[in-house]
């Protein structure tokens, strides 16, 4: 094929950020394509596919030949949030073990800590106290929430299941796990909330679900909690939580403890009160970091494939936002 035949692949990335690395993953797996960022795509009418996260904001309009758009992350609400997308474009969600691993390590990780009561041990070895009698139950007897049941919350919920916690599970739409109890909609939610000790929030970011971890959500959590309350966990999406009510939740004694992974505004200003609450964990955006790698190989996959005529795979579904 001529070279000014070939189709384009745009990375697009937020101003400033550099997207070498993800350049650099795709070209060997692409190699019928030109693998662009988006200053140098000039021309604008061979760029067939965009790979993006975060990009600026109409960007993509100025290419009339899209065939797809890819997000880099889990997470699409930064691609559905650009009102000058077409309305008629496919968006990709990355869907990938790795990913999804790597998710499941940070939710077990997460619950252990406030299920071992973690925190409270860092705090005595540091003001030199031996003391060992803080509660310890079994893990079946604390009773874990995820909401959020798409591909990172299943396997969160089997993986924690499988160590012995009392698990289930709230979607917007019904959802089946073997040997999970699952509940759905507004009616199944505050039975849920009920029943759920530590939260752990998945959620994808939608018009339905931005803000849902708020003061009255937290009111509705079950208060029989062996390490005094409440646990919140977020990996989800930052738009998720209502910041000031998780801060209000955990003075007041709502939430006993938080660990957040995401925020409204990232990173996390200096100003926040997150940095230094007691009872809050801050990790910087991390809990499932994308391998360039990994999600190279299935960006490359899914457009090899498209090419050859075959349905993408994890399209968005626009009115579900996710």
């Amino acid at each position: 094929m001529d070279q000014d035949e070939r189709h384009i692949v745009v990375v697009a990335m937020p101003a400033g950020d550099d997207p070498g690395t993800w350049i650099e993953a795709l070209r060997p797996r692409l190699p019928n394509f030109d693998v662009l960022s988006l200053d140098a795509a000039t021309d604008t009418a061979r760029v067939a596919y965009v790979v993006a996260w975060k990009h600026p904001r109409g960007a993509l309009a100025r290419f009339p030949n899209l065939k797809a758009v890819f997000s880099l992350g889990a997470g699409v609400d930064h691609l559905l949030s650009d009102p000058d997308l077409p309305v008629a474009l496919p968006i990709v969600r990355v869907v990938d073990p790795d990913l999804t691993s790597r998710m499941s390590e940070w939710v077990m990780l997460h619950v252990l800590m406030h299920h071992r009561q973690q925190r409270l041990y860092e705090w005595q070895q540091f003001e030199k106290i031996w003391a060992d009698d803080a509660t310890q139950p079994a893990a079946k007897d604390v009773r874990v929430g995820i909401m959020g049941l798409g591909v990172m919350g299943q396997d969160s919920a089997h993986k924690l299941a499988m160590m012995g916690f009392d698990v289930a599970g709230w979607s917007r739409t019904p959802k089946t796990l073997p040997g999970i109890e699952t509940f759905s909609g507004d009616a199944g939610l505050g039975p849920f909330l009920a029943r759920t000790q530590i939260l752990v929030s998945l959620l994808p970011l939608t018009s339905a679900t931005r803000g849902i971890l708020d003061l009255g959500l937290f009111r509705q959590l079950a208060r029989d909690s062996h390490v005094g309350g409440p646990v919140l966990i977020n990996a989800g999406r930052g738009g998720l939580q209502n910041e000031a009510d998780i801060l209000t939740a955990l003075d007041e004694g709502l939430l006993r403890a938080a660990t957040l992974d995401v925020f409204e505004t990232e990173p996390l200003p200096q100003t926040s009160e997150f940095w230094h609450h007691p009872a809050v964990m801050v990790t910087p955006h991390n809990a499932a970091i994308s391998s360039p790698q990994t999600i190279a190989a299935f960006i490359a996959d899914q457009i090899e494939a498209a090419e050859d005529g075959e349905p993408l795979e994890h399209v968005v579904d626009r009115n579900a936002e996710y």
